[in-house]
């Protein structure tokens, strides 16, 4: 079935002269033009649509976008990915959710007001203890200042390279590449380097540490919640094979 670009400019939430400039930039190609000169997207236009849109709610612009769907052509797989970014999201949200409600709800004289919970899902701190446990205080603190001396779009931008990254790894899973390929590994030395932004961290000559980064793949199998961003367990495994070999080499 094909829609028109009036239709998909309403269902999309968007305008007819973005999508035209969508065009225009390469992303999203019109399935078929009419004879009356209207432009018509089929379903698979409309999934890449949809990629479009998300990539942009991370922050990425469009060079940036057209470069991620250029490489990313398992869309399942991204997809998958960015699911897994949105499902945590969403249980943010709803602590914050709760944490509003419950606000409202004291300052309305129905229940006193509950300082333990009135932040929940705000603060980034939600992980200290187990950070801590895992590499020490002072990693923690470090990486806590580091965080805190960002800017929101600083943040965004960061987070949105995490994204990416996150979705690179899926889709190589997803095609089954060989971890020790020369594909894999250059995703491994793209996730060193990100790490390495990243202060406060075990280092060795500059760059995160070998036992630090293999380490690091095996949380990335053994703890459900990082093995989402991957596309689950599967896809966690590949990074966890492909960074170990990449630390064997490199690190």
């Amino acid at each position: 079935m094909d829609y028109s670009i009036q239709d998909i400019a309403r269902l999309a939430g968007t305008t007819s002269r973005t999508l035209r400039h969508y065009d225009a930039e390469g992303l999203l190609l019109p399935s078929r033009i009419g004879s009356n000169g209207y432009r018509y997207y089929d379903e698979r236009a409309l999934v890449r649509l949809q990629r479009i849109l998300l990539l942009r709610e991370l922050g990425l612009g469009l060079p940036a976008i057209r470069e991620v769907l250029d490489r990313e052509v398992d869309e399942g797989a991204a997809l998958r990915a960015h699911l897994g970014w949105l499902e945590q999201e969403q249980s943010r949200l709803q602590r914050q959710i709760r944490s509003v409600h419950s606000t409202i709800t004291a300052l309305e004289g129905e229940e006193p007001l509950m300082a333990d919970t009135m932040f929940d899902g705000f603060d980034h701190t939600h992980y200290k203890e187990e950070v801590e446990e895992r590499w020490g205080q002072t990693a923690y603190a470090t990486g806590d200042d580091w965080w805190r001396s960002k800017s929101p779009a600083e943040r965004d931008q960061w987070q949105a390279t995490s994204g990416t990254l996150q979705a690179d790894w899926a889709d190589a899973a997803t095609r089954q590449l060989d971890p020790a390929g020369d594909e894999a590994q250059f995703l491994a030395r793209r996730h060193v380097e990100w790490l390495g932004s990243i202060p406060g961290l075990p280092r060795t000559d500059g760059h995160p540490a070998a036992d630090y980064v293999r380490g690091l793949g095996e949380m990335y199998v053994a703890d459900d919640r990082f093995a989402a961003n991957y596309g689950g367990p599967t896809g966690a495994a590949f990074v966890r094979d492909a960074l170990t070999v990449y630390a064997a080499e490199h690190l």
